[in-house]
């Protein structure tokens, strides 16, 4: 068996529903585009700890550098400094965010070209001191993989190795429109060596979806030459433990690095291993001014789900830019793309009958690797937050 072969849907991960080819009617092809994982949520809170730390120590080993070593809350000349209790690490007290987001596609879509539904994000978090903090986060994330609306592929019939006919995708009705939904628990750390901060930061995420019009991620999906049926194809629970550290800071730029291994939270449809998958995840971002930054996260993500007999390796970035336009309300455009290196090619290559007449009967399409890029637009109330890869 080869990846391709099994791999009805990285998913499919996203989902794969039958379709009716001749009518050109059916319910959602499915689709995955990894650009979210366990880890990435805790990145926004711990750069805003990491970024309290390091300006606190600088402002204390200043003032003492300036007093010949005296400690004082303000400097020779009367400069104020940073309080001892105040912006030293992770946000204290209640914090929240809200925005609603709509997506362009973009990519090898065929006759794909409208907006995507749209989304919201709403997190809210509570710092007990500046070295403790929790939060509970919930995202959407829209988006539609290349390859599942163009090209002509083959036709099979179940059983039979020679081909029958081909198939234009774009007249075949599939729909691979996909909303994911994701909610993090997450309790957050802030642990200095020396002069080093980092975070640490245990994280519970659990992920469900919507697969074109079909209300939900139960689509049948192939493994082994072999339609699987029955399955949640998007759903799934992980345990994951970020570790953010600081490798740059100065007044305009500031970046990150995150590693966080994460397991399954149990093995589901044709999962065969569950030993621990590391996210890796670069932060860098420019401020030109205090209200306007633009920032890029380039990230290798593992996305693990029920069509996947092993997880996906999945290199992608962010690259955005955000704007508060009034107190706390914020606009943020965000580019996204990822795809999977160990499952190819992308999008839909075969269509195999479950049964003659292929018109009267599901079809279920066959799919390498996933492959999506979109551009978010959010209008949101808080703090803005790279949606996870």
């Amino acid at each position: 068996m080869s990846f391709r072969s099994y791999r009805m849907g990285v998913a499919l991960a996203a989902g794969i529903s039958a379709v009716a080819l001749a009518t050109g009617s059916g319910s959602p092809a499915a689709a995955d585009s990894t650009i979210t994982g366990p880890a990435s949520q805790t990145i926004q809170t711990s750069n805003i700890a990491l970024k309290n730390a390091i300006a606190s120590w600088r402002s204390r080993h200043d003032d003492a550098a300036q007093s010949g070593g005296s400690s004082s809350s303000s400097g020779p000349t009367g400069t104020s400094t940073v309080a001892a209790t105040k912006s030293t690490g992770l946000p204290t007290g209640l914090a929240y965010t809200l925005d609603f987001s709509m997506a362009q596609p973009y990519g090898d879509l065929g006759s794909q070209t409208a907006w995507l539904p749209g989304g919201m994000d709403a997190i809210i978090g509570y710092g007990v001191n500046p070295n403790f903090r929790a939060s509970i986060d919930f995202y959407e994330l829209q988006h539609y993989p290349v390859g599942f609306n163009s090209g002509t592929v083959p036709l099979y019939v179940q059983g039979f190795a020679p081909q029958i006919s081909t198939v234009n995708l774009a007249t075949a009705g599939l729909n691979a429109t996909t909303k994911d939904r994701f909610m993090f628990v997450t309790a957050s750390g802030l642990i200095r060596a020396g002069k080093l901060p980092f975070v640490i930061s245990p994280v519970y995420l659990s992920r469900w979806s919507t697969v074109g019009a079909g209300g939900n991620d139960i689509v049948p999906f192939m493994y082994n030459g072999f339609p699987v049926y029955g399955v949640h194809a998007r759903t799934a629970q992980y345990w994951a433990l970020s570790v953010t550290l600081p490798f740059l800071s100065t007044p305009k730029m500031f970046g990150t690095f995150t590693l966080a291994p994460a397991w399954l939270n149990h093995l589901n449809g044709v999962n065969i291993e569950n030993h621990a998958q590391l996210y890796e995840i670069l932060y860098l971002e420019y401020n030109f001014d205090p209200k306007t930054k633009i920032f890029i996260q380039p990230q290798v993500s593992r996305d693990y789900l029920p069509p996947d007999p092993y997880a996906e390796i999945n290199p992608g970035y962010f690259l955005g830019i955000s704007r508060k336009v009034y107190k706390q309300a914020f606009v943020q455009l965000v580019l996204g793309s990822s795809g999977p290196t160990n499952y190819s090619p992308y999008g839909v290559y075969g269509l195999t009958c479950q049964g003659l007449p292929c018109s009267q009967n599901p079809v279920v399409p066959t799919v390498g690797g996933l492959k999506a890029t979109q551009l978010q637009v959010e209008l949101g109330v808080g703090t803005p937050s790279v949606i996870p890869f």
